[in-house]
């Protein structure tokens, strides 16, 4: 895996890129399921199904495509809102939704300055969820991590996260997160991209030493979307 340049400036068409290169990927997985697999428990979503994940995903990306943000929006009992709506709907209906939202959302997100940024990072993160229900390899990897974790980065500093200092064994060069004020001294990981961004979505990850080394920080002090 190359390098992505994750410094300060925003690339705005960053999260379009990010989302393109998931639709390309997850869709196709998507339509070659039976409907058996979408009834599948999310584990990394208590409560959800495949289904219920992608309902989600797809209703938070039209939403982003139609400008609809009424107070509230993506809080706990919106999303439920959300995904009841679409409770009718064939499981085709929801993968068709989510690939338009996808592809449709790219360009919205990259006019508004930034504030819709880490929704493109939440969709790929929620992507991982569904491979990893399905029981698929890799469920946090592929082509689009280096752009998720070129995101992530980019996420922490701006909102002032603890700093941290990541050696990745699929990057080549060292990745910088957070907020580097001077305040505290630097935690470091040591381990691939793909656990990286399991602990800052709080998703799952092997016991610290079997197959990354954390130090400096707890775990649970990463997770952005806790």
């Amino acid at each position: 895996m190359t390098s992505v340049d994750a410094h300060e400036v925003r690339d705005p068409e960053l999260p379009g890129r990010l989302l393109t290169l998931e639709r390309d990927a997850l869709i196709p997985l998507l339509r070659a399921r039976t409907d058996a697999d979408f009834a599948l428990p999310a584990a990394a979503c208590p409560g959800w199904t495949v289904r219920d994940v992608l309902a989600h995903c797809s209703s938070a990306l039209m939403r982003v495509v139609e400008n609809r943000f009424e107070e509230g929006v993506f809080s706990p009992e919106s999303n439920e809102r959300d995904i009841a709506e679409r409770a009718d709907w064939t499981n085709a209906q929801v993968v068709d939704e989510l690939e338009r939202g996808m592809t449709e959302a790219g360009p919205v997100i990259a006019k508004a300055g930034g504030v819709l940024d880490a929704i493109a990072l939440g969709e790929w993160v929620h992507a991982g969820d569904v491979r990893e229900a399905f029981g698929v390899p890799g469920a946090y990897a592929g082509d689009g991590l280096p752009y998720a974790l070129a995101l992530l980065a980019r996420l922490t500093r701006e909102r002032k996260h603890l700093p941290l200092h990541a050696d990745l064994d699929d990057m080549d060069e060292p990745l910088r997160l957070g907020e580097a004020s001077g305040e505290r001294t630097p935690a470091r990981y040591i381990g691939d991209g793909a656990t990286l961004v399991r602990l800052y979505a709080g998703r799952p990850v092997p016991a610290a030493g079997e197959g990354y080394e954390l130090v400096g920080a707890e775990k649970e002090e990463l997770n952005i979307f806790g």
